[in-house]
């Protein structure tokens, strides 16, 4: 980076507990251990107010992770290929993941990845504490997005929304990505219980949090925390697209 050229500024907004936008200036690289040749960044954690952690990772050539990543027997992991060509193992099964791809591993099931390119890999990856119910349990699934039907979202033919992971009881969390059409919007201001954490694929836009309205844009972050306020409008000529994840399918405890 060197010596700045001005007066230092951010466009990171940061609201304990209830939300976060976080681009990608001013991101500081953590040291994970068991990842090689990987430059990381913790996007989300419980010190800002999160349940789960949100990173995002850059696997340079030969980057990998050969210690595993998750397979505590109350942790589920997942990851989702934002550019390049990843190689993903769990439970003996091995997949390529290329651009749009993704993996979800449940508790006690490592996942092992790899940068199958010389070029670099990005993926965005999560890790979170598993609230199981009786007699379920839900299971390793891979896909791609790019090979799952855009659905319209909410009666609205210029937003569309895509389902990454069964919508079976046994999952307690989702991951969706959410498309606007420029100009489209979200129907209605959300006010909900449940957390998101969201990478931006691509486009821009302005987004709600809490009734304060602020311009995001492709490779920021953004964490929504419990009854946080929360919308957006598309803005710009290209499409607003967001990968990001939700809690469901379970109560509150007490």
């Amino acid at each position: 980076m060197g010596y700045p050229n001005d007066i230092l500024t951010s466009r990171a907004v940061v609201k304990h507990g209830l939300y976060a936008v976080i681009p990608p200036e001013g991101r500081v690289n953590n040291v994970i251990p068991g990842f090689e040749n990987v430059t990381m960044s913790i996007l989300s954690s419980p010190g800002i107010g999160a349940k789960f952690v949100d990173y995002i990772a850059t696997f340079h050539k030969d980057g990998k992770n050969e210690k595993g990543f998750g397979g505590q027997e109350d942790i589920e992991t997942f990851v989702y290929v934002v550019e390049g060509k990843m190689e993903a193992k769990a439970d003996d099964e091995t997949f390529v993941l290329e651009q749009g791809g993704y993996l979800y591993c449940p508790p006690s099931v490592k996942m092992y990845l790899k940068n199958l390119q010389d070029e670099d890999s990005r993926v965005f990856l999560y890790k979170q504490k598993h609230t199981p119910l009786e007699g379920h349990k839900p299971w390793v699934y891979a896909g791609n997005s790019n090979d799952i039907e855009e659905v319209i979202y909410d009666d609205m033919e210029n937003v569309h929304i895509q389902d990454l992971l069964p919508t079976d009881i046994a999952f307690d969390m989702n991951f969706h990505i959410l498309t606007f059409d420029p100009a489209a919007s979200h129907p209605f201001v959300e006010t909900h219980y449940q957390q998101h954490g969201a990478y931006l694929l691509s486009g821009e836009g302005m987004y709600n949090l809490d009734n304060e309205w602020m311009p995001v844009k492709k490779e920021d972050y953004i964490f929504m925390g419990p009854y946080c306020l929360q919308a957006a409008y598309a803005v710009g000529r290209e499409k607003l697209s967001y990968v990001y994840s939700k809690d469901c399918n379970r109560d509150v405890s007490l």
